[in-house]
């Protein structure tokens, strides 16, 4: 009986939670770009808590890939390299491929009609980085349309690297970005809604493939 163990004791991780969502929504919204340093210190100051509940939360945007730390630099906004971006968009590729020809079969009224309110909403985006979040937001309607539980969690496990990857986008280039999305996603809605799954599919890998080429270097900025 001595050797046994039982289950540990609960731990609450509540205020880790809410001090990641705080970070997360201040990377997000320009306060800390990529490679600016996210220090511990500082973060507890501000967001008033004490260095255990940042250093918790620093480790869970760790995992989403939004935070990076070495030994010799402490942790830093994610600065993604060539390889980061040539593989969020390969793999992003794939998954929307799927989720594009499940939303095309398997969407509901409903699902559709909030696809399409998510698109009507980036009309009203104010600048470049509600933009992004409007642009977010209206891929989570496209995975919770396609109604495929494990294709929704890949797409949560890269969220928060695409976002990150759109800001980066915005940061080389915002030039038309606001005024030329709003009606990009207009169409990719609409041959949701008519149920095309090829129209959608090449609208939507033009569309990732804008972006992509921006961050290359080989796009206009238009």
């Amino acid at each position: 009986m001595g050797g046994q163990r039982g289950v540990a004791p609960a731990r609450r991780r509540g205020l880790a939670d809410e001090v990641a969502d705080s970070i997360r929504e201040a990377i997000f919204n320009g306060t800390y770009a990529p490679g600016a340093s996210l220090r511990e210190v500082e973060l507890s100051q501000a967001l008033e808590v004490s260095r255990g509940p940042v250093r918790e939360a620093l480790l869970r945007l760790e995992r989403e890939g939004l935070v990076r730390t070495a030994w010799h630099r402490g942790a830093t906004v994610t600065t993604l390299s060539a390889e980061d971006i040539a593989e969020l968009d390969s793999l992003r590729g794939a998954l929307e491929q799927l989720a594009v020809q499940r939303v095309a079969a398997h969407a509901s009224d409903e699902d559709i009609a909030a696809i399409d309110d998510a698109a009507r909403r980036m009309e009203r985006a104010e600048d470049a980085h509600a933009m992004v979040h409007c642009d977010i937001a209206f891929h989570d309607a496209v995975y919770a349309a396609a109604r495929h539980r494990r294709l929704q969690e890949a797409w949560q496990a890269i969220r928060s690297q695409v976002h990150l990857f759109l800001l980066t986008r915005i940061a080389v280039s915002s030039e038309h970005y606001v005024d030329h999305l709003p009606g990009e996603h207009r169409d990719l809605a609409a041959a949701l809604r008519a149920r095309d799954a090829d129209a959608a599919l090449e609208l939507f890998a033009t569309h990732r493939r804008h972006a992509f080429d921006i961050l290359a270097g080989t796009g206009d900025g238009d």
